[in-house]
């Protein structure tokens, strides 16, 4: 696993490998990535179910100003601690290691964002994940969340309203704002 593109371009992250790891796809970052250029400057963002960090560091490498990952697993927690140092990074991230409702109701419950970047395993209940997330969106920020192509992202919730949804393989792209939103 590479990242595509940017200043950190090509730099190799470790992805390990055991049961329930699922980084993404090359080409599915590839896709978020050019959906999202226009947004990523400057942006504060978040990784949530940041497995090995790829998707946030493609996002530092292409120019958001800080991101914080969130994690659970102890094992993905250190590697994507491994794969900041790898690429220089460490200083522009933070990494909360919970569970994501428990990020989102403590260390994150006053935090806002640009981006929401959410891969969560593709068995889990989306409507909860997406609403845990809802208050941490900015004004004109976006959500998006990674699901298997066969399971329905939520139209509404809370405050986010479905805007887009992008298909690739087994995988999809569900993109929400704020219902007020113009963006």
């Amino acid at each position: 696993m590479r990242i595509i593109a940017g200043s950190l371009k090509g730099r190799r992250l470790d992805s390990g490998a055991w049961p329930g790891l699922r980084p993404t796809s090359d080409k599915l970052r590839e896709t978020l990535f050019n959906i999202l250029t226009p947004r990523i400057a400057g942006a504060r963002v978040l990784d949530g179910f940041a497995g090995t960090g790829a998707v946030g560091l493609e996002a530092l490498s292409r120019g958001a100003a800080h991101v914080t990952f969130v994690e659970r697993d102890r094992r993905a927690s250190a590697l994507i601690e491994g794969n900041l140092r790898r690429c220089g990074v460490e200083s522009a991230c933070a990494i909360i290691r919970a569970g994501f409702d428990d990020a989102a109701r403590g260390a994150l419950r006053d935090a806002v964002f640009d981006l929401i970047l959410l891969d969560p395993p593709y068995d889990e209940d989306l409507g909860p994940i997406v609403g845990a997330a809802a208050p941490l969106v900015g004004g004109d920020g976006l959500l998006v969340l990674e699901h298997a192509r066969r399971q329905a992202a939520p139209e509404v919730s809370g405050e986010l309203m479905r805007v887009r949804e992008v298909r690739s393989g087994d995988s999809a792209l569900a993109i929400y704002q704020r219902r007020d939103s113009r963006a």
